[in-house]
């Protein structure tokens, strides 16, 4: 019909991937779980292994999409002592990888060889479910899956089954399908997950910036002036 379309690329990177590393230390510090066994009177004298969780250091981290967000991610967490990172994706990049060392590898391997996922490619229909039972079935019994991409790259009644039967440790998601995701969904019922409602870009300087570059779309496009950012149809 003729509609002209502006979008905002580029100003939510840092934000989503620091959203990213905030959530895999939540759900792998159960720290959700600690903070209401607080308020609920559950703390009480010191127990060895009570409120245990999984630490970054000398981990393998696998990244799955290593694009702009998936850097930033990996360039947050190798000062937490990760020892490994591996990516897979639709094609290796060496250029991006070589500032972490990572090794491109078949979603398989990264599936079985990661103590933690961490999910930030696009929704094309190669990624849709790619996170699955078979996926699932295969990551470690200790390791942490996070989601920041898109909800319909996981499935998500085979993400609760590995949470609920002990397949994986725990999980973060600030995507699901749908959104927002029913307040009675299984996934909210389980200690080992934990989901955020889709905040990857908020953070004011962000949303502003993104409202700036919106608006100066709309003015050009108005105008009949080319668009900062313009979706070539």
């Amino acid at each position: 019909r003729g509609i002209r379309v502006g979008y905002t690329p580029d100003v939510l990177t840092d934000a989503t991937a620091e959203l990213s590393v905030a959530l895999l230390l939540s759900a792998c510090r159960r720290l959700p779980e600690a903070a209401e066994q607080v308020k609920s009177g559950g703390w009480t004298t010191w127990k060895p292994l009570w409120m245990c969780g999984y630490g970054l250091s000398d981990s393998t981290v696998g990244i799955i999409g290593l694009g702009r967000i998936g850097q930033a991610v990996a360039r947050r967490l190798k000062p937490f002592g990760v020892r490994k990172f591996l990516y897979t994706g639709s094609g290796p990049k060496p250029e991006s990888a070589a500032e972490f060392g990572a090794e491109f590898v078949p979603l398989t391997r990264l599936a079985e060889e990661s103590d933690f996922v961490v999910v930030t490619c696009a929704l094309t229909p190669a990624t849709q479910g790619m996170c699955n039972k078979d996926f699932f079935g295969k990551m470690k019994k200790t390791s942490v899956f996070v989601n920041t991409s898109r909800g319909a790259v996981v499935n998500q009644e085979d993400l609760y089954d590995a949470l609920a039967n002990g397949q994986i440790a725990a999980a973060g998601l600030d995507v699901t399908t749908p959104e927002p995701l029913p307040t009675d969904h299984p996934l909210l019922s389980l200690k080992n997950c934990v989901i955020l409602p889709h905040i990857g870009s908020a953070t004011y300087a962000t949303r502003n910036t993104m409202a700036v570059l919106a608006a100066n779309n709309l003015l050009a496009g108005l105008r009949g002036e080319p668009m900062p950012h313009e979706l070539k149809l």
